[in-house]
């Protein structure tokens, strides 16, 4: 069938010039900063972002273990430790394979980002085999508060699981993000590197010994759902996990595993997606750069999903399609919609320095595309989150004159503790959820949920969907600001 109309007017639209001159370089450094305004624990004297306090000193209590720091995930004060994990992979992806498109100053404040994280993570998994710790904090009371991080009174309880209970998607994520990790410090911290390597392979030997979601148990799924459950299931995260891990070592055992578990695992499906909870998109294109540079063809098979994946984007191709907005922005149904925008963005263009390297282009049947082609429908996301958009709107908070002043973000709403010292409290807070006037602090290079698939947007901070940041939409982003920073009169 051929493309509609419409969906080609669209695309066409992709390929057209921005309007707007976009600061790249500012884009990138506020990317960054915005891991300061989500950190957990104790801060420490070289914090940014200077409206934020200490808080969940006691993290772990309960369970007589240390799990104080870390990330909270969006708007609300819980540590969720899947999508915590993705974002280090991410963050650590942007460090490794966009690393010469950063400043030193970039390249060290994203390090700094991603060691918060780690440094976490590695608590989370230091009673392996034995123990695994999957959250902090309890959904429904979190949520029933609008309390800032500095004041929470909310139960802190933390969650874990215990061998034999299957973990695989949350093990074999903290894998990857320790192995990818591992890569990303080899050069500055090295035997911080080969700590975080040996945990990961641990961490790895772990979520292939237990296969199972960790929302399978009945305890963890009550606390994790329906925020975080792992609806894809948990095969993807063992290719992933394998994948970084083949990446890291060089190990032939990966390999072997990639290859023998491929299609087992379900690799040929689902292979347009890529996020926190889904990791096919991702593990095809983190794969295929190893046909790229090594021609291992025991692998050509990812390569050839990758390629697939690829076409997609591009509506006169044959075969399933990407998405878009009358405006442009690649779309996917369901909330947070910059998610995978961010996700998505970073894939394209990754594959795109892979083809260019390789001095290859895209391939989709009879049709050739050049890399430079992905990367033009990068910058029209790019430039539609900057501002380049039908609302005319920044959806990077902090990045130039127009942006929302009201987000759904607990800390960035309530008067700073620097400021106003007494406690909020629950119902006090309330009030200032359903305030109208704008955000005391800024909440600086966060990247919000974004617009509706017709381009509108409600700048409300009762509007979660809309208007609520999350780690992962910035880690894809990290590596994306860093590309066009070095590269800013691309078109």
């Amino acid at each position: 069938m051929k493309p509609s109309f419409s969906i080609l007017t669209v695309f066409a639209l992709l390929l057209l010039p921005t309007a707007i001159p976009h600061d790249y370089s500012d884009a990138l450094t506020k990317s960054i900063l915005f891991f300061e305004g989500q950190r957990s624990g104790r801060l420490p004297k070289q914090q940014r972002m200077s409206w934020r306090g200490n808080s969940a000193l006691n993290d772990g209590k309960n369970l007589h273990t240390d799990l104080v720091g870390g990330y909270y995930d969006a708007g609300d004060n819980i540590k969720f430790h899947f999508p915590m994990a993705f974002t280090a992979t991410m963050l650590a992806w942007s460090s490794i394979d966009f690393r010469s498109y950063m400043s030193q100053n970039d390249l060290g404040h994203n390090l700094i980002a991603l060691k918060w994280a780690t440094d976490y993570l590695l608590k989370t998994v230091s009673q392996l085999p034995n123990r695994i710790f999957v959250q902090v904090g309890e959904t429904k009371s979190d949520h029933n508060c609008w309390e800032r991080p500095e004041d929470m009174d909310t139960p802190r309880t933390a969650f874990a699981l215990d061998a034999p209970d299957p973990a695989s998607d949350l093990a074999g994520e903290i894998a990857a993000a320790l192995a990818a990790a591992s890569i990303a410090f080899r050069q500055s911290r090295p035997k911080y590197s080969e700590v975080l390597l040996d945990k990961a392979i641990k961490t790895f030997q772990y979520a292939d010994s237990y296969r199972g979601c960790y929302t399978d148990n009945p305890d963890v799924n009550k606390a994790v759902c329906p925020f975080y459950c792992s609806v894809n299931g948990y095969k993807d995260e063992l290719l992933w996990g394998a994948a970084w891990l083949r990446r890291a070592t060089g190990n032939d055992y990966y390999l072997e595993y990639l290859v023998s578990n491929r299609q087992a695992f379900g690799q040929d499906f689902n292979y347009l997606e890529f996020g926190w909870d889904n990791k096919y998109g991702g593990v095809n294109v983190l794969i295929a750069k190893e046909i790229f540079e090594k021609d291992v063809t025991a692998l050509i098979a990812y390569k050839d999903a990758a390629e697939e994946m690829m076409c997609a984007f591009f509506p006169e191709t044959s075969g399933p399609h990407m998405s878009y907005t009358p405006g442009g922005l690649l779309y996917k149904p369901g909330s947070s919609q910059l998610q995978n925008t961010a996700a998505l963005s970073f894939l394209l263009l990754t594959y795109a320095d892979y083809l260019s390297k390789s001095s290859q282009q895209l391939n989709c049947g009879n049709q050739q595309f050049h890399p430079d082609s992905l990367r033009r429908i990068v910058k029209r996301q790019v430039d539609y989150i900057l501002g380049d958009n039908p609302m005319k709107l920044s959806y990077m908070v902090g990045y130039g004159d127009q942006y929302p002043r009201q987000i759904h973000h607990r800390g960035a709403s309530i008067p700073s503790v620097k400021v106003h010292r007494n406690a909020f409290g629950c119902v006090q807070g309330w009030n200032i959820f359903a305030s109208p006037n704008p955000d005391p602090n800024i909440l600086v290079g966060a990247v919000i949920g974004g617009p509706d698939v017709d381009d509108s947007f409600i700048g409300k901070r009762t509007n979660a969907s809309d208007t609520e940041p999350t780690t992962y939409i910035n880690a894809p982003l990290v590596g994306v600001f860093a590309y066009f920073k070095s590269n800013p009169n691309f078109s």
